[in-house]
């Protein structure tokens, strides 16, 4: 499998990262769905982005520079969000809940959450499920749904290995 390929390889994993205005990155290609994208500040980082019907907006990519993975969700209902403040969250994926922390972060003016990993696990059920629900203390936040996630991310793998 192809993202297993990525995982060994090293190119995904670690700790926090740094995500930039939207007009830095350059368009790689299109599946179904996503936009596979790179994003030059980060050592041409390639990502995965779509834009969902509740306003939502997901992307998920690769930091070579800092040798990790990271997760940024951000809807404009969610303009309470501090820049920099860190938030608690849950993810289900199909019932699958993992934990984690978010750092609040604003793109091209959406309140969004930054969100580091360093899950193996987490990247292919990632791929691999059907809905993701993002939750807070609160309750959910956002739920969407993984179709074409898994072809995204292999072809997201692919646009990496381009990069050399």
């Amino acid at each position: 499998m192809k993202i297993a390929k990525l995982l060994v390889s090293g190119v995904a994993l670690a700790a926090s990262v740094v995500l930039v205005q939207a007009q830095d990155l350059q368009t790689f290609d299109t599946v179904e769905g996503w936009d596979i994208l790179i994003d030059p500040t980060i050592g041409n980082g390639c990502l995965i982005n779509a834009q969902f019907e509740d306003g939502s907006d997901v992307r998920i990519g690769f930091d070579r520079e800092a040798n990790s993975g990271y997760l940024w969700a951000s809807n404009e209902a969610w303009g309470d969000i501090e820049e920099g403040a860190s938030y608690p969250l849950s993810f289900s994926l199909d019932g699958e809940v993992y934990k984690g922390e978010g750092k609040g972060l604003y793109i091209d003016d959406m309140p969004g959450v930054d969100i580091p990993f360093d899950s193996m696990d987490f990247l292919l059920a990632v791929a691999q499920k059907n809905i993701m629900e993002l939750s807070t203390e609160s309750g959910p936040v956002m739920t969407i749904n993984l179709a074409g996630t898994d072809a995204a991310l292999a072809r997201a793998i692919e646009c990496q290995e381009e990069q050399g």
